[in-house]
């Protein structure tokens, strides 16, 4: 009877332990989905300038998750607030300031920062228009249809610029030219501008060590980690990117750690810097509070003066974390225009009217393929290839042209640039589902449609993209060079 007693009184302490432990995860889950709503929720009504209702009936249900459908929410539009609840059990507020975008308020209000100075670029030289070949009609006209609803493509806008020249600029109902697009992992194509102009101004190494306090100790075996490691994913840190695990590293970094840089730099070294590929967003959160603090300024100034202004990105806005860390890893927001117009920085080998704003062989460097990839699929912060699941037809061959690289985000966010066509191709908008979106298939046909009508990049034009990159020492040779 006595061990019987003690059974019952064992088993009644556990299940206490057990419901604790799902109460806890169960606040915990709702604070992150509470979190992930008001944030998402925040940027597109003050920064997109979309309606709330908009958002939540068409975005934020398409992310499937159950604890959205309990979420109470509130938008204060004369403070610039958004709350969102889940059950009452976890409630977080993101802040909008003007240049700034939203921040989550996470551990108390955001660290304060200055506001970006009014933008001084001129966005009147937008490329011409040149008629676009039929074909490419057609297939614009295709990647805006839902063949198939239980996996919509939800495609928002398309740009194809050709030789300098607008072929086609389309937008789905409710969106324009002026409306803000989230990057997602486009962002991080934005950071390895930045890294490159901090580069050529002599205010980073490319193969220095990287320079993170956490990391100094004299037995720290993650004083090894360079700075073209984070560029490359090549770290050999270890970091759990996992967007459907609600607790994985990223998204508990994104939505649940005041600062983000300082969240991914506390994870311990699980392979030698260099040695392998683990694609992270971890490492861009470091890579960004580097490059904020080797801005010599401000980074908002910066970024405004060093790159946007130049190109005149005029709507581009980089959002930060709730501890002033510029979260270039997933949060760049700008208009489809402005996102064409960086892909036509990298077109030109970093060269923009007659100004050089990216190191000499930074173009060329920033899309070879990472040597810790073996599947070469990734470079420095750019796809070499179009990343899965945007590439369908297993056994198929590869339907792009070989020189292709892509700013690639979430949802199937994209801006490829073609050296060899003089094609810079965005496609901006909110495939989740698997399949949905088929972005090597689109490229294909775009290609094909300027091809047919003759279109390619004359003999002239390629001898000036060869002659660019012959000045600097080739691409692999750049990685011992570059920095």
């Amino acid at each position: 009877m006595r061990t019987s007693g003690l059974l019952r009184h064992l088993f009644a302490a556990s299940a206490l332990i057990l419901l604790t432990l799902a109460a806890w995860q169960g606040q915990r889950l709702a604070g992150l989905g509470s979190a992930f709503t008001a944030k998402y929720l925040c940027s597109a009504i003050f920064v997109a300038g979309r309606a709330a209702s908009t958002v939540m009936r068409e975005d934020l249900p398409a992310f499937r998750s159950f604890i959205l459908g309990l979420v109470d929410w509130e938008v204060d539009h004369a403070r610039g607030r958004v709350t969102a609840d889940i059950l009452g059990l976890g409630r977080r507020e993101a802040v909008h300031r003007p240049g700034l975008g939203c921040t989550l308020a996470l551990d108390g209000p955001p660290v304060p920062l200055p506001t970006p100075p009014p933008s001084a670029a001129d966005d009147s030289g937008w490329p011409p228009a040149a008629p676009p070949p039929p074909a490419l009609l057609r297939a614009v006209e295709a990647a805006f249809a839902e063949p198939d609803p239980r996996r919509p493509r939800r495609t928002r806008a398309v740009i194809v610029l050709h030789r300098g020249r607008l072929l086609i600029e389309r937008y789905a109902p409710g969106y324009t030219a002026d409306t803000r697009f989230p990057g997602w992992s486009m962002s991080k194509s934005v950071l390895n501008a930045l890294t490159g102009i901090l580069v050529a101004e002599g205010r980073l190494r490319l193969h220095g060590p990287a320079p993170v306090a956490a990391w100094s100790g004299p037995q720290d075996p993650r004083r090894g980690i360079t700075l073209e490691h984070l560029l490359t994913m090549s770290s050999g840190l270890a970091f759990d990117e996992d967007y459907d695990h609600p607790l994985s590293d990223v998204v508990r970094m994104l939505y649940e750690s005041r600062d983000t840089a300082a969240f991914a730099a506390a994870r311990p070294l699980l392979a030698a810097p260099g040695s392998r590929f683990s694609y992270s967003t971890g490492s861009s959160a470091i890579l960004s509070r580097i490059v904020a603090d080797a801005a010599g300024a401000p980074w908002p100034a910066f970024a405004r003066r060093a790159l946007f202004d130049p190109l005149g990105m005029r709507s581009a806005q980089i959002e930060p974390d709730s501890a002033g860390t510029p979260q270039l890893a997933a949060y760049v927001w700008a208009n489809a225009r402005d996102w064409a117009r960086f892909g036509l920085l990298y077109l030109h080998d970093g060269i923009w009217l007659g100004r050089r704003l990216l190191p000499p062989g930074w173009v060329a460097y920033s899309r070879t393929p990472a040597p810790a990839d073996r599947k070469g699929e990734y470079a420095a912060h750019f796809w070499v290839r179009v990343p899965h699941p945007d590439r369908l037809g297993p056994g198929r061959p590869y339907l792009v042209p070989a020189d292709a690289f892509h700013a690639a985000g979430h949802g199937a966010q994209y801006v490829t640039v073609i050296p060899s066509r003089a094609l810079v191709v965005v496609r901006l908008g909110l495939a989740l589902d698997p399949g949905s979106w088929d972005h090597e298939a689109f490229l294909h046909e775009v290609v094909a449609a300027v091809d047919a009508v003759g279109s390619q990049c004359s003999a002239g034009y390629r001898q000036a993209i060869h002659a660019s990159e012959s000045t600097s020492p080739g691409p692999r040779a750049q990685r011992g060079q570059i920095g």
